[in-house]
């Protein structure tokens, strides 16, 4: 039941969510090949959002920690595999591909850091849909999810790449990673799910039967 304040074109019921096929192990190839999909198009994305994080960041020189308000848009490959494949692993393979293929597109930060941030970031989706029991693909799942991706990439990124600041410096980081994660990452990531739906793409996935029987005559 919902309660009188939920917004249904936010969160719909959970009554009228379509589940993946059981069991939740079991892939299906269109499965498979839609979460390399995923992988591959984000992966040629991430080199321009290099470029983006490279032009924008004399608007943080004063204050480096706050470039982690761009964080959220590299982990878009696991919301987007995750909220659409709706199987355990989707959100990490869908990333680890994206990680895959921005090296090898001259990605500028090796293909040894970008896999690892791949797999901690997927990680970081993958449980903040396992907390959910993996029925539930809402805006606070997809949120959720998001700023996990944040909150674990942090450490890593401190260690990788920022070991010589403060733990203020990456307490203030980690902070705005899952507030980029819950907005950018989440947010968005549904948003560019729910557009797919609409376009008909996705009729093969729970999504895509979700805005069907909403649009039921």
């Amino acid at each position: 039941m919902t309660t009188s304040g939920t917004d249904r074109s936010t969160e719909p019921a959970e009554s009228n969510l379509h589940l993946a096929t059981r069991p939740l192990l079991r892939w299906r190839t269109v499965d498979l090949i839609t979460a390399v999909m995923i992988g591959v198009a984000f992966g040629l994305a991430f080199i321009g959002w290099a470029q983006v994080g490279n032009l924008t960041s004399p608007i943080f020189a004063a204050l480096p920690p706050l470039g982690g308000v761009l964080g959220g848009f590299w982990w878009l490959p696991a919301v987007v595999g995750g909220l659409i494949i709706r199987r355990p692993g989707a959100a990490l393979l869908a990333m680890l591909v994206g990680a895959s293929v921005e090296p090898l597109l001259g990605g500028q930060w090796g293909i040894f850091a970008t896999l690892g941030s791949g797999l901690i970031q997927g990680l970081g989706v993958e449980l903040g849909l396992l907390i959910f029991g993996y029925r539930r693909f809402t805006a606070l799942s997809a949120m959720l999810g998001g700023a996990l991706a944040g909150l674990l990439e942090t450490p890593y990124e401190w260690v990788t790449y920022y070991q010589e600041w403060a733990v203020g410096y990456i307490s203030l980081y980690g902070a705005m990673m899952m507030i980029s994660g819950a907005l950018l990452g989440g947010l968005v990531g549904l948003g560019l799910v729910r557009a797919l739906a609409a376009t008909g793409v996705l009729a093969p996935f729970p999504p895509g039967r979700e805005r069907a029987a909403a649009h039921q005559v």
